[in-house]
């Protein structure tokens, strides 16, 4: 992604890196753009700084998360302020500070204390226990995205999002039965294959089969819609490519060397897989108008 789209907060498993080839997907401009499980809401924000989405709904069922994209878009000098002042505080004892701060968090769900937990710990990746609680630890090597900068990146996604975006923490399904024909929904939902019932980096997991039914209706309902859902790094698959019964256009984006392969002294390149629905698909097939090189890029897809 260019210097012009703005990151508030790492999350691992973030789309920022392939969400340009994300929107190569989109049919021109959208309506609105939904989102059931946001995270740190990488493709709405390019898609906002991009000028391809209208309106966008935010929705991820981690409350806390969602609390924090409330303040983004509500309050977003206030927000800095109050990291900035976490931010100093911490320099005498960054780890116990943070122990201090992970503690608050638990019991008390504060938005900017969840900014600042997400801007120290380890690669961006956040865990929770069994029971719910962030437990996650924090990169001592580092204190966090600096002050200004926070300030900067929180200011411009409000500039791009507030205003025009709905944000709320529902299931997903609840979520999807709101949408409508003229909507397009991009689901990043929970990984495969980490847990048998609960993904440590989600407060909740997603059964294969249940989120399959899910997609059903959304066929039967007309709805469009693209899902990020498994991959491989090197000759490690991530989950079982979804269903063939669903119809979906199945695509496959390079995103780039492994961060974890580059920590083990390896070149291996993730490839992330792409799931386009069948209504979106005649949706892009059917676009009619666009200059020369949106529909050439668009019928790549489809070669």
């Amino acid at each position: 992604m260019t210097a012009c789209v703005p990151h508030p907060f790492p999350y691992q498993g973030s789309k920022r890196a392939i969400a340009d080839r994300i929107l190569a997907c989109f049919p021109g401009t959208v309506g609105r753009l939904v989102e059931p499980f946001c995270g740190s809401a990488a493709v709405s924000i390019a898609a906002a700084a991009r000028g391809v989405a209208t309106k966008i709904w935010l929705n991820d069922l981690n409350a806390p998360l969602m609390a924090l994209w409330t303040e983004i878009l509500e309050r977003p000098l206030e927000l800095a302020t109050t990291y900035e002042g976490l931010w100093h505080e911490q320099q005498g004892d960054r780890k116990a500070f943070f122990r201090q701060v992970r503690s608050e968090f638990n019991s008390s769900h504060q938005p900017a204390h969840l900014l600042y937990l997400l801007a120290r710990i380890v690669k961006g990746s956040v865990r929770y226990s069994a029971a719910g609680v962030f437990n996650q630890s924090p990169d001592n090597r580092r204190s966090g995205m600096r002050p200004g900068a926070m300030r900067r990146q929180l200011l411009h996604v409000n500039q791009l999002l507030a205003g025009r975006t709905l944000a709320s923490s529902r299931d997903f399904r609840t979520v999807v039965a709101r949408t409508t024909t003229t909507d397009l929904i991009y689901m990043d939902p929970p990984y495969q294959g980490t847990s048998a019932s609960r993904d440590r980096r989600y407060l909740s997991g997603l059964a294969y089969a249940d989120f399959a039914d899910a997609l059903r209706d959304m066929n039967d309902n007309n709805l469009s819609y693209i899902v990020s859902y498994d991959g491989q790094t090197g000759d490690k698959a991530y989950g079982r490519p979804l269903p063939v019964d669903l119809r979906l256009k199945h695509l496959h984006i390079d995103a780039g060397r492994s961060t974890q392969s580059t920590l083990l002294g390896n070149n291996q390149h993730t490839v992330e897989s792409l799931y386009i629905s069948p209504t979106l698909a005649e949706r892009l097939r059917d676009v009619k108008g666009q200059r020369k090189a949106d529909v050439a890029r668009q019928a790549v897809l489809f070669q």
